[in-house]
């Protein structure tokens, strides 16, 4: 996934209803940003961290910029490194995932000869991210995506906060399985200093007992990790899940 425009260095003063961040960029301008991520980033967002900021490409809208990548700033008692690029565009997950599913980087999840996007599914008619489809021997697999940015002692945890979507989409998965066909969650990592990836038990107690209940009913888990620079961002390393 390369950045269609070239991002825009600056620096993180201060975050404001989940939405907006405030930024200094290298040049001296203040702007306000916007970020998709509704969880806490935590380890990621410090004061005075590094950030870079893609340009919007519509002219009408209202904030010009969007939070692409973080520099964390080290926290050793965390278990946080410094220097660490984190992606923490959560469309960007999907976007990764689509292409790492068309290139066969995931081998449990390839052979199939279609790969569709937001389809409708299960009881609630949510949309899944994935649904791939006629493989030569395997069932449909219904893929969902979740952005991982929390790393703690080169150990991946998801949510960062409270999910009660998140634990959602994990019955839904589970619904699927028990009709039959193939459900899979890809925990998408977007920063290289990651070695394995579970659940974050202190922050969503709940997530964590509902993925290991679902995983034992059927639901594949895969953690899938990138590689990240300024110029674009690529899975390339698949890692074990560590319950």
């Amino acid at each position: 996934m390369k950045f269609p425009a070239p991002l825009v260095r600056g620096r993180f003063l201060k975050r404001e209803k989940r939405f907006f961040i405030h930024a200094q960029l290298d040049d001296g301008r203040q702007v306000v940003a916007h970020t998709n991520n509704t969880g806490r980033m935590s380890g990621c967002l410090a004061p005075g961290a590094a950030i870079w900021l893609s340009p919007a490409d519509n002219p009408q809208r209202k904030l010009k910029w969007t939070l692409e990548l973080v520099e964390t700033v080290a926290d050793p008692a965390s278990g946080i490194p410094g220097g660490v690029l984190v992606g923490v565009n959560t469309a960007g997950a999907n976007r990764l995932t689509g292409e790492a599913l068309a290139a066969g980087i995931i081998p449990q999840l390839s052979e199939y000869r279609e790969i569709r996007a937001e389809v409708p599914y299960g009881s609630r008619r949510s949309r899944i991210d994935f649904l791939l489809t006629d493989h030569p021997e395997r069932p449909d697999c219904w893929v969902e995506v979740k952005n991982v940015t929390l790393v703690n002692h080169g150990h991946a945890r998801f949510p960062d906060a409270p999910s009660e979507r998140g634990r959602k989409h994990l019955r839904e998965l589970a619904e699927m399985v028990g009709q039959g066909q193939r459900a899979a969650l890809v925990f998408c990592i977007q920063r290289e200093d990651a070695c394995t990836i579970g659940p974050a038990d202190d922050i969503d107690p709940e997530y964590g007992m509902l993925l290991r209940k679902v995983t034992s009913a059927g639901v594949e888990v895969h953690g899938a990790r990138c590689s990240v620079a300024v110029s674009g961002i690529r899975i390339d390393t698949l890692l074990p899940l560590k319950m």
